[in-house]
C-alpha cells in the first residue's frame, strides 16, 4: 500500500503543536507496518538548508496563472519527505513561529501542486491522507481538478475543529475551481469558503485524533458550526476516531540525552534528581512540583489554571508553566509569579528541552482544557511517571484512568477542578502515588497499535485500496 501524508508541520524543525508530533510519528510507525509512505509539506525557506534540490515543474493554479514549482526532499527523516515551494509564497517564513503567516494562497498552491508532485516523482499514491485545514483543498483539486485520480482514495484528518480556514468565495477563482462547488454541501459554510469542511466534503473518510472527539464534534458545543456535517459523515460511515500516539523511542525516560537524569519504571531515582535539577535552576522551592507545557490559549484552561494557583502555593506546592500564545494569559502568569516567586515560574518562549525536562521532573501536569481533540502532554507526562490532572473530554478522556494513572474532574467548574488537584496534592510522597506511576508509565501509547487502526482505516476508505 502506498500512502502520501501530506501536513503543514512535522517535528522536530517545522512544529507549532501537536499535529507536527503526529505528523512525524504515524508515517515512521506506517513505514514499520510495510507501508510505502511518503510525506509532503510546504517548502518553508528556513528548511532549504537540510534538502535537496528533486524535480521542477510547472503548476497551473488557476487559468490565468501558471508557475513553476520546486520539490525538494528533506535529508534526515525516518521515511522520504519532500517540500514544495513556488512564487515565493513561503519565503518570509523563517522561523516555526511563522509557519502559518503564508495564508490562503499557499496553500491553494500546495494542493495544486501535490498532484504534479507525485508524477514528478513518478510515484502514484494508493491513498493520501490530508491533515486540517491547511489541506483541506487537496481532496478538493483531485476529484474536481480536471485530471483523473478517481482510483487514488483520500483520508482527512481533523486534528481542532476549532481552526478551519474561512475565506471569501473567490478562493475558487484563486484556485481555478467551478464556483458551482459554493453550496452548502460541498466548499461553503456560513457564507465563506471553508477549507476544513471542503476537505471533509471531498474525502472518502474523515477521522479524528480521538474516539471521544469523534463523538464530540457531533454536538453544537464542540462542533464549531459544523456539527450537523459531523453527523450526517457520522450516519453514512465515514466519520471516525483513532487516538494518537507519541514517539516511544524519542520519548524515554531510559534514554532522553536531554534529561538531568534518566530513570526507569523500576528505578525513579533519576526522576528525583531531575527534579532537583529543574528546581534549582528556575530558583524554586522544594515540594510538590505541577507544571504545564502548553499554548498559551483559552482552550487550554487557562482560566481554571489560574484559579487553583493560590490553592497550591498555600499547600506547599509550586508551578512552573512554559509556553508562548496569549499575551493576557501571559500577562495574568507573570503577576502570579511575582506574588509568589519561589512557588510560581513562567517561561515564556518555545524550548522543546525544557519541556522534555519539566515532564520528566514534574509530580502532577495540568491539562483543564476546555475541549482537547487528543492531546499530547497528558501522554508524555505519564511517559515520564508525572500524573496528570485531566478534564474529562476529547483524548484526555481516552487516555487517562481516574485514580489509576491520574486524575481526571468532570465539567468546566473551579470546584472541580479544585478537587481534582487537592487529590493529586493530598497523594504526594504516599504509597498511592508509586502505584500510579508505575500505571503510566507502563501504558502503551506507542504509534504501533495505531498505525495498525490507520492501515485497517486506509483499506476501508475505497475498495481499489489493496488490500496486501
Amino acid at each position: 500500500m502506498r500512502v502520501l501524508f501530506v501536513t503543514a508541520e512535522l517535528a522536530p524543525f517545522a512544529k507549532v503543536g501537536g499535529l507536527a508530533d503526529v505528523a512525524h510519528g504515524l508515517p515512521k510507525a506506517l513505514a514499520a507496518h510495510g507501508v510505502d509512505v511518503r510525506v509532503i509539506l510546504p517548502g518553508y525557506e528556513y528548511i532549504e538548508s537540510i534538502s535537496k534540490p528533486t524535480a521542477e515543474f510547472e503548476v497551473s493554479v488557476n487559468p490565468h496563472h501558471r508557475t513553476i514549482a520546486n520539490l525538494r526532499e528533506v535529508e534526515g527523516c525516518p521515511v522520504p519527505t519532500y517540500t514544495i515551494a513556488g512564487d515565493g509564497l513561503y519565503a518570509a517564513v523563517s522561523s516555526p513561529e511563522e509557519l502559518y503567516s503564508p495564508g490562503r494562497d499557499a496553500y491553494l498552491f500546495l494542493a495544486r501542486a501535490l498532484p504534479q508532485a507525485c508524477h514528478a516523482l513518478h510515484w502514484r499514491p494508493d491513498v493520501i491522507h490530508a491533515n486540517d485545514w491547511h489541506t483541506g483543498f487537496v481532496p478538493v483539486v483531485l476529484r474536481e481538478g480536471g485530471e483523473d485520480w478517481s482510483d487514488v482514495a483520500t483520508v482527512f484528518t481533523i486534528h481542532n475543529l476549532g481552526y478551519q480556514g474561512a475565506f471569501g468565495p473567490d478562493t475558487l477563482e484563486s484556485v481555478g475551481l467551478p464556483y458551482s462547488l459554493f453550496n452548502f454541501h460541498q466548499v461553503e459554510a456560513w457564507g465563506c469558503v471553508n477549507f476544513l469542511k471542503a476537505g471533509v466534503a471531498f474525502s472518502d473518510r474523515t477521522n479524528t485524533v480521538s474516539p471521544t472527539y469523534a463523538r464530540e464534534i457531533q454536538t453544537p458545543e464542540f462542533g464549531f458550526g459544523l456539527d450537523g456535517h459531523m453527523r450526517h459523515l457520522a450516519e453514512h460511515g465515514r466519520l471516525s476516531g483513532i487516538l494518537n500516539g507519541i514517539d516511544t523511542e524519542t520519548h524515554d525516560p531510559a534514554t532522553d540525552p536531554v534529561l538531568d537524569a534518566n530513570f526507569s519504571v523500576g528505578d525513579l531515582a533519576g526522576k528525583a534528581r531531575g527534579k532537583i535539577c529543574l528546581l534549582a535552576e528556575q530558583g524554586m522551592a522544594d515540594g510538590p512540583l505541577l507544571s504545564v507545557v502548553s499554548r498559551l490559549s483559552e482552550q487550554k484552561g487557562f482560566d481554571l489554571l489560574l484559579s487553583v494557583i493560590p490553592q497550591i502555593v498555600a499547600a506547599g506546592g509550586s508551578l512552573v508553566v512554559l509556553g508562548v500564545g496569549s499575551p493576557e494569559i501571559a500577562s495574568s502568569l507573570r503577576k502570579a509569579e511575582a506574588a509568589a516567586p519561589k512557588q510560581v515560574r513562567f517561561v515564556n518562549r518555545y524550548d522543546a528541552e525544557l519541556g522534555q525536562r519539566i515532564y520528566a521532573s514534574s509530580d502532577g501536569f495540568l491539562m483543564p482544557s476546555a475541549y482537547e481533540p487528543c492531546g499530547l502532554g497528558q501522554m508524555f507526562a505519564m511517559r515520564y511517571g508525572t500524573l496528570p490532572v485531566v478534564r474529562n473530554t476529547g483524548g484526555l478522556a481516552d487516555s487517562v484512568t481516574d485514580g489509576v494513572d491520574g486524575f481526571v474532574f468532570e465539567g468546566r467548574s473551579q470546584e472541580a477542578f479544585s478537587q481534582a488537584v487537592g487529590r493529586a496534592l493530598a497523594v504526594y510522597d504516599t504509597p498511592e502515588r508509586q502505584r500510579m506511576i508505575q500505571a503510566a508509565m507502563t501504558k502503551d501509547f506507542s504509534w504501533d497499535a495505531r498505525a495498525q487502526e490507520y492501515v485497517e482505516l486506509y483499506r476501508r476508505s475505497r475498495r481499489t485500496v489493496p488490500v496486501e
